[in-house]
C-alpha cells in the first residue's frame, strides 16, 4: 500500500496531531462502481471544493483511472486548476459571475455553463478575445430555482442567441442540462415534473438546430435510483466519495460504495477526574462519577462541527465514545469511563465502518447535517494522507 502525505507545511516526521486517510482504491472502486448502474451513460465525477474535502488533483486522477471521462467542478478557478494539473479529458465548471475568467477558460479547453443572456454576452466576447470557440452548455431551471435560465420565453431567446454565436464560430453548444431540487427524497413529485420540463426545453433546443454532445440531469441520488434520468452523462459527486446522498436511498454498501475518507487523531492527554467536574465552555457536561478524560486534538477550526457537542461519536480503545461537553477551536474532550488508553493512541471520528467506528453519516445525524458537509468542511489543518494511489490489478 502507497501512502503520501498533503499537508499544508512539510511532511511531518512525527506522528500526526490528526490524519484524514483518502484510500484512492475505494474511490476507483466506487467510480466503476457508478458506471455499472449507468452503463448508458459517460460519467463525470464532480471534484468541486477540493473533491469535497478530499483533495481534487488525486482524486480526480484516480476517478480518470476508473473510468470518468468528465470532471466537474463548481467554479472556474477550480477547473483551472485541473488543467494546470494535468488532468485531461474534459472538465465542465459551473458557478460563474460577471468578469469571470472565459478568456482562460476557453483557452484551458474547458466547457462552460451559460444560464443567461449576461453569461452568453460574456462568454462570446471572450471567443472573439481568444481566437478560439467556447464549449458551451446551457442550463435549463427545471424547477430547483437556483441557476439555469427559466422555460418559456427566457429560454427561447438563449437558446436563439447561443445558435446565432454558434453560426459566427464563437461557441459550440456542447451540452443542456439541469439539475434535480429532490432526488433525494424517493417519489417526491416534483422529480416527474423536472424530468418532464427538461425533457421538453431540450426538445425545444433541437428543434431549433442545437445538436449537443450529451445531455445530462442526473446527479449522485438520482445516478442511483432513477435510470431515466442519466440521458448521455450522470453527474455524479458524494457518491463518488461513498456517501448516500441520504438515508432514505440506503446506506453506500446498499449501491456497492465505500466510504473513502477515514478522520482520525492522536490522544494529546488521559487524565483522571472526579465526580462532578465540569468539562469544556459553559460546562455543559458534568462528570457523573469518578472517571477519566480523553482530550482530542481537533476542533471546529479543523471542520469538527460545534453543533455536534455532546452528541459526536468517536471510536476510542474498541468503544464508542461521545463529546462530553462543546467542541471548541482546537480541541474536544470524550468521557472514557474509566478506561486508560495510553497517550497518543488513536481516536476515530469516522471512517467505512469496518472496525466498528463511526460514519460520516453518524456525524451528520448527530450535528443535524449531511454527511457532504461533515467531509467537505474538514480542513486544510489536517493533512490528508493518500494510500492506495497505484491503479488496480
Amino acid at each position: 500500500m502507497s501512502t503520501t502525505v498533503t499537508t499544508t507545511a512539510h511532511a511531518p516526521s512525527a506522528p500526526l496531531r490528526a490524519r484524514a486517510e483518502i484510500d484512492l482504491a475505494a474511490l476507483r472502486a466506487n467510480v466503476r462502481a457508478l458506471r455499472a448502474l449507468a452503463p448508458g451513460a459517460a460519467l463525470m465525477a464532480v471534484v468541486k471544493s477540493d473533491a469535497y474535502g478530499h483533495g481534487a488533483v488525486p482524486c480526480a486522477r484516480a476517478a480518470v483511472q476508473a473510468g470518468a471521462t468528465w470532471l466537474g467542478t463548481a467554479t472556474p478557478e477550480e477547473g483551472l486548476a485541473l488543467r494546470a494539473a494535468g488532468l485531461p479529458g474534459r472538465i465542465m465548471c459551473w458557478l460563474w459571475t460577471p468578469g469571470g475568467p472565459w478568456r482562460e477558460a476557453i483557452e484551458a479547453d474547458l466547457d462552460v455553463s451559460v444560464s443567461g443572456m449576461w453569461a452568453l454576452r460574456e462568454v462570446t466576447e471572450a471567443a472573439r478575445a481568444a481566437g478560439a470557440p467556447a464549449r458551451v452548455h446551457l442550463k435549463a431551471d427545471t424547477g430547483l430555482g437556483r441557476n439555469g435560465c427559466q422555460p418559456g420565453g427566457d429560454w427561447e431567446e438563449l437558446v436563439d442567441a447561443a445558435l446565432r454565436a454558434e453560426a459566427e464560430g464563437l461557441l459550440r453548444v456542447t451540452g443542456l442540462w439541469s439539475h434535480f431540487a429532490c432526488a433525494d427524497e424517493p417519489g417526491h413529485p416534483s422529480i416527474a415534473a423536472q424530468l418532464t420540463r427538461f425533457r421538453e426545453m431540450v426538445a425545444h433546443a433541437e428543434q431549433r438546430g442545437v445538436r449537443p454532445e450529451v445531455r445530462h440531469m442526473a446527479n449522485s441520488p438520482a445516478t442511483l435510483t432513477l435510470p431515466e434520468s442519466h440521458f448521455d452523462l450522470v453527474r455524479t459527486g458524494c457518491a463518488v466519495y461513498g456517501i448516500s446522498p441520504s438515508p432514505e436511498l440506503g446506506v453506500p454498501a446498499d449501491f456497492g460504495l465505500r466510504p473513502v475518507m477515514t478522520l482520525s487523531a492522536s490522544l494529546a492527554l488521559v487524565k483522571h477526574a472526579p465526580r462532578g467536574h465540569g468539562v469544556s465552555y459553559g460546562h455543559h457536561y458534568v462528570t457523573p462519577g469518578e472517571t477519566t478524560l480523553g482530550l482530542v486534538p481537533v476542533g471546529y477550526a479543523d471542520g469538527i462541527p460545534r453543533h455536534a457537542s455532546g452528541t459526536g461519536p468517536v471510536l476510542v480503545g474498541g468503544k464508542w465514545r461521545t463529546v462530553a461537553g462543546r467542541v471548541a477551536m482546537d480541541q474536544f474532550v470524550v468521557d472514557l469511563g474509566g478506561d486508560e488508553p495510553e497517550i497518543g493512541s488513536e481516536a476515530v471520528l469516522f471512517g467505512p465502518g469496518d472496525r466498528g467506528e463511526p460514519t460520516a453519516e453518524d456525524w451528520a445525524q448527530a450535528a443535524g447535517t449531511i454527511g457532504y458537509e461533515i467531509v467537505t468542511r474538514i480542513g486544510s489543518r489536517v493533512p490528508r494522507v493518500y494510500v492506495n494511489g497505484e491503479q488496480d490489478g
